[in-house]
């Protein structure tokens, strides 16, 4: 142990750099302009629902990139072939591969072996395509690997696209970043209503050039019909393109001179211009279709020698119409399509009310954590609590350093870590409380406590993050932020727990060095430890009735059922404030256009209502726009209304969700087993697993009967749930080895009650400083968190009750079958071990 004032300047080195690190987060904005911008930088941001704003999550429509990409590899196989002598085949395109039928099938082997010389090798030298021959055709596919790399080339070039686009808007930091394999996620501070963004980033701008098919190109496959944009009749154009859009460099609206019409000027590069000037000087008298994402904006006749590689763009164009396709020029085309697959935007006074309901709650929490702390501990209550306070410190510090988004989930991942890192304090104050019983001096009891008290601290950390840890892996957005906080307040708190509390903890003793250690506590628990709790002569009941509530809980998630979020159904909601129409208003006007089966129902404060709308019949409503579709409907029946928050979940995310959800709860269980099979034994984990499952069932059972909505907020406080549970057995466990190698030959049931009595105390306060941190939440959170505070105050009372009442009656029912098999309770330590081997002759 290092000396006291090595510590003290050690500690408050870190504290102080958390402190600094901390402090611009929270600056006033006056103030932080007169400090350097690599200090201010270094801050927390408000996340979309604490300031406002829109998340847009598109997916990259990979069938329409790959056919296109078959569509080139077919058209460099017909030149190819031409070049060897072989009239070119017929060939089918598809986003599954190429099917080439020649007329003549001897030259089969003749057209594998040109196809081959168009494999050009992916990364580590793969082949990129893959052919097989039958006795008629040929079909050409891509290799997966060469599938993959077309995509991910496709995405990065999409996110190099949609900057340039939203940095043409001017909106004010846009975050642009990858998600998954497929997904782009832009998220838009400040935008409320994301429609224009949507439509722009959503559009693929692909420009080409085709010259209008006349006398001298007959129909065929040549030729093809491209849709005008006035709607008139279909233009017949040639097949191949004449320039594409990658040969524009630059594009500007103007105002065209003769007509005072809104105009596109754009200018070609070297190569673009020399191909424009000789097409235009040999084709004069023809007209030029200039297609747009597959539609003819418009046809001019070539009047003459175009040169000087620039060119106008007319149309019955508006304005800002003019100006938007100037933007998508010079921004250059998409790859492929992007699609929608996710929307939520939030209204800034919601997101201001969500931050100030956040910061009350949160610190509401934490007054009452204190309160308790110092009501039952006094002084060393008092120096728990300072140890909270660093705690908090350093949360926010690392978030800062790691430039984290702070989300009102994020809020109560921090809440919630505070009653969690409590937990540590407790756990200590009442192992030190123990030795002073035993009659032990201040400071070897202040020892001996943290002695003892660090290896079920450090067990009951790391099981709950592995729960956490799987929450981050599966989880999006927000709830990745909730894990994050979860998981640095269970790393800072075991720091400030074992390190500074300790320090301070050492610094009281010595300063009253003549005094006794006494830790207070609450008289009728003492005394209840003390006479000892004979919990396991009710052990068959307990977990009879245990299994007939779960059973229960099992079939009210039968039916009625849970009440899905749009996460896991899909579908657009709208969180709608009107003053003129009332619930029964808005569901007779909205069945009066259609949507009678919208779901619509108040809550909060009056004229609020939510307006939910399946993934079926939104997609009904409009395939492209249904939150501009819902937004227009309710509009017309209020035309008073103000949408405080939209959200889109289209069915590949919501798909998504639903499997790493099974998969997250699953893998935390599997995760959790391992590791208590290792510290422990595999009765102990398997005894652990089934209590979790059990407090599990009965948590979703509360989600059935009280119909609170089951969204990710509801996945993340189910594995909080789960670590939080696992924790609190953790503890009872760790006593019940303790004492099983202190007195190996002592039944099982007498050291069952006395394990469970003698970590009363802690169990009991532990959950009570928990739920107190929560409490404000849960009653003034509002709706965006009532998915995770309601059910984790159940999910408290339900594991606190089953560690005390279920985990040990499964463990001494598996205990003693390990009896009869004549297996020892605990695997032996390696002191053991080696006293065994000592005693072999």
């Amino acid at each position: 142990m290092k000396p006291l004032r090595t510590r003290v300047v050690v500690y408050g080195l870190i504290i102080l750099l958390g402190l600094l690190s901390a402090l611009p987060s929270f600056l006033p904005q006056s103030t932080a302009q007169k400090l350097p911008n690599w200090y201010t930088n270094n801050s927390l941001a408000l996340g979309l629902d604490l300031q406002g704003g829109s998340h847009l999550l598109f997916s990259l429509d990979s069938e329409v990139l790959i056919e296109d990409e078959y569509t080139t590899l077919a058209d460099e196989l017909r030149r190819e072939l031409r070049r060897s002598g072989i009239a070119p085949p017929e060939v089918v395109i598809s986003p599954q591969g190429l099917t080439i039928e020649p007329t003549n099938p001897d030259r089969l082997a003749e057209i594998r072996q040109v196809v081959q010389t168009l494999d050009q090798p992916v990364r580590d030298g793969l082949p990129s395509l893959d052919t097989e021959t039958s006795a008629k055709n040929l079909t050409v596919q891509f290799t997966a690997p060469h599938r993959d790399q077309l995509i991910d080339g496709a995405i990065e070039q999409s996110l190099e696209i949609v900057r340039l686009r939203l940095n043409e808007t001017g909106l004010v930091e846009p975050s642009v970043t990858r998600q998954g394999s497929d997904g782009i996620l832009v998220q838009m501070p400040g935008l409320a209503d994301p429609s224009e963004i949507r439509s722009l980033l959503g559009t693929t701008a692909k420009l080409t050039f085709h010259w209008i098919a006349d006398h001298r190109t007959p129909e065929g496959s040549q030729t093809l019909r491209v849709a005008s944009e006035q709607g008139t009749q279909p233009y017949r154009v040639e097949k191949r393109e004449l320039l594409g859009g990658k040969h524009v460099v630059d594009a500007e609206m103007a105002f065209s001179p003769d007509t005072g019409q809104p105009v596109v000027h754009f200018r070609l590069d070297g190569v673009g211009a020399d191909i424009f000037a000789a097409a235009t000087r040999d084709n004069i008298g023809r007209a030029l279709a200039i297609v747009l994402d597959e539609k003819v904006i418009t046809a001019p006749v070539i009047r003459g020698l175009i040169g000087g590689g620039s060119g106008e763009i007319s149309g019955d164009f508006t304005p800002s119409e003019a100006a938007r396709l100037a933007l998508l020029l010079r921004a250059g085309a998409l790859p492929a399509p992007l699609d929608v697959i996710e929307e939520r935007s939030v209204g800034p006074e919601l997101g201001s009310d969500s931050l100030a309901a956040g910061l009350v709650t949160g610190l509401l929490g934490a007054a009452l954590v204190v309160a308790f702390m110092v009501g039952i501990y006094g002084r060393w209550g008092l120096i728990a609590c300072v140890g909270l306070g660093v705690n908090v410190v350093l949360v926010f510090a690392i978030l800062s350093v790691l430039g984290a988004t702070l989300t009102l989930p994020g809020i109560a991942g921090i809440i919630l870590s505070i009653g969690m890192a409590v937990d540590a304090n407790i756990l200590i104050n009442e192992r030190i409380r123990e030795e002073t019983r035993k009659g032990r001096p201040a400071f070897l009891a202040l020892t001996e406590g943290f002695r003892r008290a660090y290896g079920t601290i450090l067990d009951s950390n790391l099981t709950t993050l592995i729960a956490v840890s799987l929450l981050f892996l599966f989880g999006s957005g927000p709830v990745r932020g909730f894990a994050v906080t979860i998981g640095i307040g269970l790393v800072t708190s075991l720091f400030t727990a074992i390190s500074v509390t300790r320090l301070l903890m050492e610094w009281q003793v010595r300063r009253h060095r003549n005094q006794p250690l006494v830790i207070g506590g609450l008289g009728f628990l003492d005394r209840l430890s003390d006479r000892g709790v004979n919990v396991m002569r009710g052990r068959v009941l307990g977990v009879v009735l245990s299994a007939v509530l779960s059973l229960a809980s099992i079939g009210l998630f039968i039916h009625p059922g849970l009440r899905y979020g749009i996460d896991f159904t899909g579908g657009v909601a709208a969180e709608v404030t009107t003053e003129t129409r009332t619930v029964s208003d808005l569901r007779q006007g909205l069945a009066e256009q259609g949507l009678g089966q919208a779901s619509i129902q108040s809550f909060g404060e009056d004229g609020r209502v939510l307006v939910r709308l399946a993934q079926g019949d939104a997609l009904q409503l409009s395939v492209d726009q249904p939150v501009e579709a819902l937004k227009s409907a309710i509009a017309e029946v209020a035309p008073d209304a103000e949408f405080s928050r939209v959200e889109l979940v289209g069915p590949k995310v919501s798909g998504h969700f639903s499997d790493a959800t099974i998969l997250a709860i699953l893998l935390a269980g599997a995760g959790m087993l391992c590791y208590l099979w290792v510290r422990f034994e595999y009765h102990f984990a398997l005894a652990a697993t089934l209590t979790i499952g059990l407090d599990l069932t009965k948590t979703l059972g509360f989600f059935a009967l009280t119909g609170v909505e089951f969204n990710l907020t509801a996945v993340a406080a189910l594995l909080a749930l789960i670590g939080y549970s696992i924790n609190d057995k953790v503890v009872v466990f760790d006593r019940v080895r303790e004492t099983l190698r202190q007195t190996p030959d002592k039944p099982l049931l007498q050291v069952l009650n006395e394990s469970i009595s003698s970590t009363l105390t802690r169990t009991t306060f532990t959950s009570v400083t928990t739920f107190l941190a929560l409490l404000p939440m849960a009653v003034a959170g509002g709706h965006a968190v009532a998915s995770f505070a309601l059910p984790m105050l159940f999910g408290i009372v339900i594991g606190t009750s089953s560690s005390i009442l279920i985990a040990a009656p499964i463990l001494y029912g598996l205990g003693q079958r390990r009896f009869r098999n004549g297996l020892a309770q605990l695997r032996p330590t390696r002191e053991e071990l080696q006293k065994q081997l000592d005693l072999i002759p």
